[in-house]
């Protein structure tokens, strides 16, 4: 893990993961996806598209939360698992705590539970290529690379913008 900071202040940091699929993944969750610690799957589980994951949400480095755990931050997180690849685009937040030893969820909602890792996520279980799919359901192994970035100069949509705030027409 190697956070940077450029010129003009903007924040990076990236995490690798390994896991490995197993024969329930099912990926069809409308709403999430995730990834965990655990060995074990049942065909319940249809948010989770790998298991045995050396990493949950409290392995993550503390320099990856300090980028990821802004209001505002990006998360690119790239699938990779036999030759394929698959990128998902998310955002951080200060509400996460990334405190869930064992799971990492990435939520299509702004939902945040001590196991997300991303909100507002253009991906979901259920829009997995099923190719990779396929894959994990071989009992194929992973890996799941999470860059952060955090550019401060970038207004959040959670902070008003200063004209509006002080100039308001009341």
């Amino acid at each position: 893990m190697v956070m940077s900071v450029s010129d003009e202040g903007v924040m990076s940091a990236c995490e690798r993961l390994v896991c490995r699929g197993n024969e329930n993944v099912l990926s069809r969750h409308k709403s999430t996806f995730e990834v965990t610690k655990e060995g074990h799957l049942t065909k319940a589980g249809d948010c989770i598209i790998a298991v045995c994951s050396d990493k949950g949400a409290a392995d993550l480095s503390p320099e990856f939360k300090r980028v990821l755990g802004n209001d505002g931050a990006e998360l690119t997180t790239v699938l990779s698992i036999g030759g394929l690849t698959h990128t998902i685009h998310s955002f951080g937040s200060s509400e996460m705590t990334f405190t869930d030893a064992t799971d990492l969820v990435w939520r299509r909602s702004g939902f945040v539970c001590p196991r997300t890792v991303g909100i507002f996520s253009d991906t979901t279980a259920a829009m997995i290529p099923r190719d990779i799919v396929g894959l994990l359901r071989e009992g194929g192994v992973m890996t799941v690379t999470m860059t952060a970035v955090f550019n401060p100069e970038v207004r959040s949509l959670s902070v008003p913008p200063l004209r509006e705030f002080f100039h308001s027409s009341s």
